[in-house]
Parts: structure tokens; sequence; C-alpha cells
């Protein structure tokens, strides 16, 4: 523990100091900690040892997943989905299918899984997260419909495809430890509570006995996430649920809070995420690795140049989108730690193939995490290098693309990211 705190430490002041060479060159913070955790882990440097059974790595990676859809929830409130909805809803409503289709049918052919073991690890390996593609996301050339489609898709896929998890994985422990009635009250128990206590926490400072300081503002979300988290624990409701529920009502309900929480909260939750990569990556030996199979590097490397840009150019034909647009959607679909979280639960239920499950999770999120957080800066330098248009132009010709680039466009930038996100943002 001491050494892995020592380590976490000094990558973190290594990680600062570097964060602006990040922002202009392909290197990257995601990318130097799961590195570093690798080459400080088992069969390298022997500095960090650990295993996923170990209890750090679990409650770590429950505590960055909570954090991470918490934040996540704050991004997808009705307001800012409401704005611009048509190219995110496509991206949600039939990439994410698709993209969880076309990937079992490859873990099914490539690896040989069963269906519902297929079926599983696509719904572990579905959801994005952006933070892997920061230059893209934060930089102000990149169309902004195009910005905030990767925002809104990114932060509400990982609650979306929570559910399914949890199913397939039911399903796949046998037809003996499927309970139905258990499963549906324990979502809906994480619901109610992700709900109910942000609106009456809510309720409760605009009332005449309460009144909140501005210096306070920031601590009165974070306050109402860690109510929701002991909440859920005790009651037995679904954690991640709970958090991404009680995210989408704070952003609906409480903007004001939502403003004043968004820089500090996102600090914690980026800080939670980099000691859970350097975690994963000391997990990832090259006795690990080497376990993996031919077959399963071949599914890795599929998951990622198939699954999401066959499933997303289906899904954004006749978009109106030009071909730049639609190519990086198409690409910049970061495998997220939700992933790693999923992947480590699907790991601790026991079922036969989980310990193939998460080793095949693993590469696919290792690999994904070192090819998009290194290509982003590519890929915006090239929105960089377009030539500038009439801001009265209409590049998509469309009347619905239109609609998506006018709302962020009004003097704000897309959903968790400010105007300096660019400078100050951890890759």
């Amino acid at each position: 523990m001491t050494n892995l705190l020592l380590v976490f430490a000094a990558m973190l002041l290594l990680a600062v100091l570097v964060s602006s060479l990040a922002h202009r060159t392909v290197l990257s913070t995601a990318a130097l900690f799961l590195v570093g955790g690798f080459l400080l882990g088992d069969g390298v440097g022997d500095v960090i040892t650990l295993s996923p059974d170990d209890e750090i790595v679990n409650t770590l990676a429950e505590l960055a997943l909570f954090a991470v859809l918490f934040t996540d929830g704050m991004h997808a409130g009705w307001k800012e989905v409401r704005s611009a909805w048509r190219l995110p809803g496509r991206a949600l409503g039939w990439g994410l299918p698709l993209t969880l289709l076309i990937t079992a049918a490859l873990a099914h052919y490539v690896v040989g899984l069963g269906w519902i073991e297929s079926l599983l690890i696509a719904a572990v390996l579905t959801p994005t997260d952006p933070v892997f593609a920061a230059a893209l996301v934060g930089n102000e050339k990149v169309p902004p419909r195009l910005r905030h489609l990767l925002n809104v898709e990114s932060g509400i896929n990982d609650g979306l495809i929570l559910p399914f998890v949890i199913v397939f994985l039911a399903i796949a422990q046998g037809s003996e430890d499927l309970h139905i009635g258990a499963l549906a009250s324990e979502l809906a128990v994480g619901i109610a509570i992700g709900v109910l206590v942000p609106l009456a926490a809510l309720a409760l400072e605009r009332t005449r006995l309460f009144a909140v300081s501005p210096k306070y503002k920031p601590l009165n979300a974070v306050a109402i996430g860690l109510l929701v988290l002991a909440l859920a624990q005790a009651t037995h409701g679904n954690l991640f649920l709970a958090a991404f529920a009680a995210g989408v009502t704070v952003a609906t309900v409480g903007d004001q809070y939502k403003e004043s929480f968004e820089e500090f909260g996102e600090l914690v939750a980026e800080l939670l995420k980099l000691a859970a990569l350097l975690v994963f990556g000391a997990l990832l030996s090259p006795t690990f690795l080497g376990d993996v199979g031919w077959s399963g590097w071949v599914f890795a490397v599929l998951a990622l140049v198939v699954a999401r840009p066959v499933a997303i150019w289906v899904s954004f034909l006749r978009s109106k989108l030009t071909v730049r647009e639609q190519t990086a959607v198409m690409w910049f679909g970061p495998k997220g730690f939700a992933s790693v979280v999923y992947g480590l639960i699907v790991l601790k239920s026991g079922i036969s193939a989980a310990d193939e499950i998460f080793h095949l999770v693993a590469v696919t999120i290792a690999l994904s995490i070192l090819a998009h957080s290194s290509t982003d800066v590519i890929v915006a330098r090239g929105f960089d290098q377009e030539s500038e248009v009439p801001a009265w132009f209409d590049r998509s010709g469309d009347g619905e693309a239109a609609e998506e680039e006018e709302s962020p466009s009004k003097g704000s930038e897309p959903p968790g990211k400010s105007e300096s996100s660019e400078s100050t943002e951890p890759r």
C-alpha cells in the first residue's frame, strides 16, 4: 500500500509537469499511468504487487466508477440532452445496440464464447469515455456539434449499458441464481435513491431554514453524492445506477450546483480515474498478457476497428455529417473506465468464463487507451487545418445537423467542458 501511494504521488506530479506537452503531442496522461503501472507491476519492476482479488483494487474501482457515473450524469441533464438531441440520439439509439451486437458476434465467432458470455463481454466493452480523446473534445476548432455528440454519448452510455451487464451476468450465473424479483428490486432501489436524495436535499436548501454559502456550494453536490453512496450500500440498491440517476437529477433540478460542482467534481473523478488506471496497469503482467492467446488479441483489435466504426457508420447514414466528422465519431469510441469496473464485477462473479472474459476486456481496454489517447491530437489537428467558413454557412446542408450545431455554439462549451479545457484538462 505504501509503495502504491508513493508511486501514484510521483506519477501524478510527473503528469502535472508534462500536462502542457501532453496537450500538444501524442503523449497522454492516461497512457502514462497505464504504462507506468505495467512497468512497475509484477513480472517487470515488481514495485507494485497486486491481484484482481485484492480489496484495494475493487474498492478503488468502485469509488472511481461511482464518481465517474455521478459526474457523467451531470452532463446528461434534461437541459443538455434537449438542446441538441438528434445526433447523440442516433449514437445511443442505434450505435450502442449495434456495437453491442457486433462485438458479441466477434466474441462468439473469433474467441468461441457462448452467446450469453459473448453478450456479456459486449455489454462490458460498449461504454465510451471522452477522457481518452480530450484533445478532440476540448479543441474549439472541432465543430461544436461533434464535441457535443461525443460528450453526451459518453456521458449517458455508461449508465444505459449497466442494466444489460447486470442481466447478462445474472443469466450467465445460471437459472438457479437468476432471481428476477431481487434483481429488479436492486435496480429500482438504486434509481429511487439516486432520484429522491438529490430532490430532497435541493428542496431543503430552498426553504427559509437553510442557505448555502458560495464557498460551500461545490460541497453540496459532494454531500449528495456521498449520501447516495452510503444509502445505496446500506439498502443493497445498485450503487452505479444510483450514482448516474443522482447526477442526472442534480443537473436537471439544480443547475447552480452543477456549475459550482463541475470543476471540483471532475477533478476528484480524474484523480480516482488515474489511480485506478495505475492499478489496472499493474494487473497487466507479462504472464497475464501471454495468457490471452492469439484469438484474444485478434478479438481486441476487431472490437476497436470493426465493431464501433461499422455501428456508427450505419447509425449516421443520411445524417449529413461531413466525412471528417463521421470518421472521427467512428474512431473515437475509446473503451472507458466503466469497462474496467464492469470487467472486475464479472471476474468476481465466479462464472466459468469469468477469467477469460476479464483477460479479453483488459487487453481491449489497454489497446484502446494507447490507441485513442495518442491519436486524438492528430485528428484534432485535421480540423485545425480545415479552411475557415463564414458563421452563417451550414456545413451540413441539413436542418437536423444545423440544429445540433446551433445550441452548443451559443457561447457555451459542450457539457462538462469549459472554454479553457483545451489547456487545463488532463488527458
